[in-house]
């Protein structure tokens, strides 16, 4: 007779999988909807085990957030990166076009949103507040861009994220083809 050793996960996998589940989660119920009972019965783990890996369920959610943070600061750099020469609007348009690959998934472009929607939670706040300053400071120091091309680019990647939460890109109506146009598209 053949026995199994069961291998246990540790506490570093344990947390992947709950941040895989909440990000999914959270995404579709928001950080309001959601419960830690939701998160932690997708994660195939109790409640109580959940709270030994967050503090709360705010710090679960500032958690994605920087997580989410971090996706875009990583597309950023490898879009930085690939721009030839250093023209400040060269390098954001490049930037732009990361960060809509990167909203495309739905769930991160959602955590985005119900972020935004909850910055009156302290922890969370605190956490959209850092993911805009780093998302900001970096993007200044590889694009040598000025205050107001840095405001731009926010205001089209903000637009981006309302684009592709309401799907304008599937309705034919001269107001999502206004939402969708970007200068140089025709």
């Amino acid at each position: 007779m053949e026995t199994r050793t069961r291998q246990r996960s540790t506490a570093e996998q344990r947390r992947a999988t709950v941040m895989r589940t909440a990000i999914k989660t959270f995404a579709e119920r928001g950080y309001y909807g959601t419960s830690t009972m939701d998160v932690a019965k997708g994660a195939g783990i109790s409640q109580g085990y959940l709270y030994r890996l967050f503090k709360d369920k705010e710090t679960l959610f500032a958690a994605l957030v920087d997580y989410c943070s971090d996706r875009l600061r990583e597309s950023v750099a490898t879009a930085a990166a690939s721009v030839r020469g250093t023209d400040p609007e060269s390098v954001l348009r490049a930037m732009t076009a990361s960060y809509d690959e990167v909203i495309a998934d739905r769930d991160v472009l959602m955590i985005l949103m119900h972020a935004q929607c909850s910055v009156g939670e302290p922890v969370i706040g605190e956490a959209v507040r850092r993911c805009y300053a780093r998302q900001v400071e970096y993007i200044r120091s590889v694009s040598g861009a000025s205050d107001e091309q840095i405001r731009r680019y926010f205001a089209d990647t903000l637009l981006s994220n309302v684009v592709v939460a309401i799907d304008a890109a599937a309705i034919d109506a001269p107001w999502a083809r206004a939402l969708r146009a970007r200068p140089g598209n025709t």
